[in-house]
């Protein structure tokens, strides 16, 4: 996935998870929607695959029982070409539909990738059910400066994947690195990080599409119009905004794990109760 934090990306994992999760995750889905460039406005026409994830309420026999699931992972690319490593193309899927205990977890964590779900504007929804919205409208229970700490930790991550610096240097894009001397789409995806860390800990909310001016100056950055020198002096710049934000932000220290439980445990009981599983 363009500019997923690691540890998320679909890429490189099975060539899908197991039918069984498939018929857990899809007839149980309550929210599912984009999550990569198309969503933040940084959508290059014809070039990017489709990201997507989802939130499920598994059954019973899931959480309680012997049953085991915590998402589901579907890659086009990789059933096509039978190759779990296959690179997607334009127009590919990729999707994660997770458990609804995995993803608030991950949320409550302050994952950048995980937390784009509640913001999501109408026209990048999949599918959203009653209590799909409900978990949307549970948006600021999630926000803390928590997830500031983890927008910088991503944000420092690539930018040393990057340069080289952590790991082998990121070159999934030889062309782009061929003709710009960078991946230019992985370094514009390392600004973004910094720009929507700054403005969730100010504001608590995260802009789908990204605000201008800045997403027209992150498209510049991802069509190879700014060099890399420049582009990690304003990452360090974005570093140290967020840095600073983590002791002046308004957000509460830690989010509102008490309300984002309560919500969790009802919404099983209520899904169970109606699907008599």
């Amino acid at each position: 996935m363009g500019g997923i934090p690691p540890g998320l990306s679909a890429k490189g994992a099975t060539i899908t998870s197991s039918n069984d999760d498939r018929s857990v995750a899809e007839p149980t889905t309550i929210l599912r929607g984009l999550v990569g460039s198309s969503v933040h406005g940084l959508v290059l026409s014809g070039t990017d695959d489709r990201d997507e994830m989802g939130v499920c309420v598994e059954p019973r026999r899931y959480v309680v029982g012997f049953g085991k699931f915590e998402q589901w992972v579907y890659r086009s690319a990789a059933e096509r070409e039978r190759n779990a490593g296959a690179r997607s193309r334009a127009g590919d899927l990729d999707l994660t539909i997770f458990s609804l205990r995995k993803w608030a977890r991950l949320a409550l964590q302050g994952n950048p990738t995980v937390l784009l779900l509640l913001y999501l504007p109408d026209d990048a929804l999949v599918l959203r059910t009653n209590v799909g919205e409900q978990l949307q409208k549970l948006a600021p229970a999630f926000a803390s400066r928590r997830a500031g700490r983890r927008f910088l930790g991503y944000l420092e991550a690539q930018r040393q994947r990057l340069v080289g610096e952590r790991g082998q240097r990121n070159i999934n894009r030889l062309e782009l690195v061929e003709r710009f001397g960078y991946d230019t789409k992985y370094a514009m995806h390392m600004l973004r990080l910094g720009y929507q860390g700054v403005e969730f800990l100010e504001s608590g909310r995260l802009s789908l599409p990204m605000r201008e001016p800045v997403r027209s100056h992150l498209m510049e950055v991802r069509k190879g119009r700014s060099n890399l020198a420049d582009v990690l002096a304003e990452c360090t710049q974005l570093e140290m905004r967020l840095t600073a934000l983590l002791d002046s932000s308004p957000l509460s220290v830690e989010p509102d794990l008490n309300t984002v439980e309560s919500f969790v445990m009802d919404t099983y009981a209520s899904a169970w109760a109606s699907r008599l599983d």
